[in-house]
């Protein structure tokens, strides 16, 4: 027999994740150098431990700094680098970084006493406090006062204050191989002039989050700045290294390409999930985003194939598969004006495009030219189409009696109550508010189709496999990236109509004379002559 597909893709998908993965443990666990001549130490592994000083300075200024162009906004002369140091200062801002100018942070780490400008022990690094941004929109009550709305946001990036900073020595005593020093270490490495490498310092861009950003202005004269000091491992601090070129990547895209590219709000999704996580966690969620990724491609591609494959709508709810591809297309909608990130964002696009070809199978769509003038045609339905068309028309009349009502209720409790960005937002908030709690009862008609046919055949139960264990992934996911709450609880209500189609599957068993997800049966194969058990390939 040879291998089907589904087994070469996931077989290739494995020995990438189990390659993946012998990578990171190398990254979080470099070898030590153990040729004695070749070796080069760490200059805090002598005897006694060295005292060291640190010393937080502010600048409009990036490089050829000169220290009247610096502000002191903090220093610690008694340094542990063992330990976590916080503290809080206010910082003053000239006045060329209110007129939406960049400020920048400038570390310096040396021996006590020493002249940080001209100590050959100084270990130096700088940053951006200040990043540039389009300011987050304004809401307000739409039955108030509504010349807050008259007011028109900048549709040019600002600058913004990043509010908090972490500051990081690699504690770790890690002999390097001088000939051999791995790359993203050697872009932080300084020699003594005792032959040995000075501490090594590393400012965490990754604690950089939209959420911590404050708006400046010209009336702006200070800012407050959380200072937090804490120890790295060689591991997290090559890991971190790589995440933040990976991202740096990714901004650049757009940019080199001429396309909109990934914004620092789309990749700050990225640093939420790998800040502050250690080793197994991160391995985990590693794991888990790549099997996502795999089920999502075996359930695009099984899903694909099955409405290709598909000739009739026997057994299936048509008004289910046009309310998921209203419900997909106003659940993009309200990503989109809640400006989530396009991680969320991208894939919840694909879906709604793939719906909406759905429908267009489901209902024998067809679009003809008469001249310029589009044309929609309908296909015909056959007998038994039109008797699963009832069933799902009763169970939709039922539903109805108590959607419609719960839907205005909640649309004008949510215009009276909350505070919206515009109209729009008011009616995008509410249709989505009305597909994630009442969805539930949309996946209802097709329970009640199988319920009357007493048959669950007709259903493509490979794609429904593969879409549960996304959904059961989607679960974890739903505490790592920022998103929407309805969104997230969302994820929870796909658990339950799964379960609810699993004990449908063990209450109805297989019947030879019921239609299979191709809308044949058994029986009808037998009496083409076709042959009885044709396997299909995955």
């Amino acid at each position: 027999m040879k291998p089907s597909f589904t087994l070469i893709i996931s077989a290739i998908f494995l020995a990438y994740i189990a390659h993946s993965m012998y990578v990171i443990y190398g990254i979080f666990f470099p070898e030590q150098c153990k040729s004695g001549g070749r070796c080069i130490y760490p200059y805090l592994s002598r005897k006694p431990t060295p005292k060291l000083e640190i010393l937080v300075y502010t600048s409009a200024m990036k490089a050829s700094l000169k220290e009247r162009d610096l502000t002191l906004v903090w220093k610690n002369s008694s340094l542990d680098v063992s330990s976590t140091v916080e503290n809080t200062v206010n910082v003053s801002l000239p006045k060329k970084v209110r007129n939406n100018g960049t400020m920048y942070v400038h570390v310096f780490l040396v021996p006590p006493g020493q002249d940080p400008f001209a100590s050959q022990y100084t270990v130096h690094r700088f940053s951006p406090i200040t990043t540039y941004t389009l300011p987050k929109s304004e809401v307000f009550s739409l039955m108030g006062d509504t010349q807050k709305n008259e007011t028109s946001l900048p549709t040019v990036p600002v600058s913004h204050w990043r509010q908090k900073i972490t500051i990081n020595v690699m504690n770790e005593h890690l002999a390097l191989d001088r000939t051999a020093i791995p790359h993203d270490i050697y872009r932080y490495f300084k020699a003594s002039p005792d032959g040995d490498y000075l501490p090594v310092l590393f400012i965490d861009e990754l604690s950089f989050r939209v959420r911590d950003l404050l708006p400046i202005n010209k009336s702006c004269d200070q800012m407050p700045l959380s200072i937090t000091y804490s120890p790295i491992s060689v591991g997290k601090l090559r890991f971190w290294t790589h995440m933040l070129q990976s991202i740096e990547t990714l901004h650049k895209f757009g940019v080199e390409n001429e396309l909109p590219g990934f914004t620092e709000k789309d990749t700050d999704e990225l640093k939420g999930i790998f800040a502050d996580t250690n080793f197994y966690f991160l391995m985990m969620t590693f794991a888990v985003a790549a099997f996502h990724l795999l089920f999502d491609f075996l359930a695009f591609k099984n899903d694909i194939s099955y409405w290709r494959n598909r000739k009739n709508m026997v057994g299936l709810s048509s008004r289910a598969v046009l309310w998921r591809c209203v419900s997909t297309i106003i659940i993009f909608l309200y990503l989109w004006d809640q400006e989530t990130s396009l991680l969320v964002l991208i894939p919840a696009g694909i879906g709604a495009i793939i719906e909406v070809w759905k429908v267009k199978k489901a209902f024998k769509m067809s679009l003809e030219w008469s001249g310029l003038t589009p044309k929609l045609s309908f296909g015909q339905t056959s007998k038994k189409e039109q008797e699963t068309e009832a069933f799902d028309s009763q169970a939709m009349k039922y539903l109805s009696y108590a959607l419609l009502p719960l839907c205005i209720g909640l649309a004008v409790y949510n215009l009276l109550y909350t505070p919206h960005k515009s109209w729009y937002s008011w009616c995008i908030e509410s249709l989505v508010n009305g597909v994630y709690a009442f969805g539930f009862l949309f996946m209802l008609p097709q329970l009640f189709v199988n319920y009357k046919l007493k048959s669950v055949a007709h259903l493509p139960w490979r794609a429904f496999t593969y879409k549960a264990f996304n959904t059961f992934i989607d679960d974890i996911f739903a505490f790592i990236i920022t998103m929407p709450t309805a969104h997230r609880l969302a994820c929870f209500r796909d658990d339950v109509v799964f379960f609810f189609y699993l004990y449908q599957r063990w209450l109805y068993p297989v019947d030879k004379s019921r239609v299979n997800e191709f809308g044949m049966s058994f029986e009808d194969e037998k009496s083409e002559g076709k042959p009885l058990h044709k396997k299909k390939k995955d």
